[in-house]
């Protein structure tokens, strides 16, 4: 995954991470996601932003895993593990059928 070239701005504010999203930090789709998901929080809370918290918490997380450089490998990481634990289950189970 490549990063964006711009540095990573503050993302403390619902103006921030919109900014940050436009500029290109984010995954693909984050911002029309994160929109969404900011109107539904936004209709759903009467007084309680636990959920509107949440919304933006999850996206700051996003935009700092996508311009974490060591993200891409660490996800690799797991697919690999992930492959070699299925292909030991599937040995495990052709060795000791009939």
């Amino acid at each position: 995954m490549e990063s964006s070239t711009s540095p990573l701005p503050p993302v403390h504010a619902i103006g921030d991470l919109r900014g940050a999203l436009r500029a290109g930090h984010g995954f693909p789709g984050d911002l029309n996601a994160f929109e969404a998901d900011l109107r539904h929080a936004l209709e759903s809370s009467s007084t309680d932003l636990t959920t509107l918290a949440s919304v933006i918490v999850d996206y700051r997380g996003r935009i700092r895993l996508h311009e974490d450089p060591d993200f891409d490998t660490a996800v690799q990481e797991g697919i690999d593990l992930s492959m070699r634990v299925k292909r030991e289950a599937q040995n495990g189970r052709a060795m000791s059928s009939p």
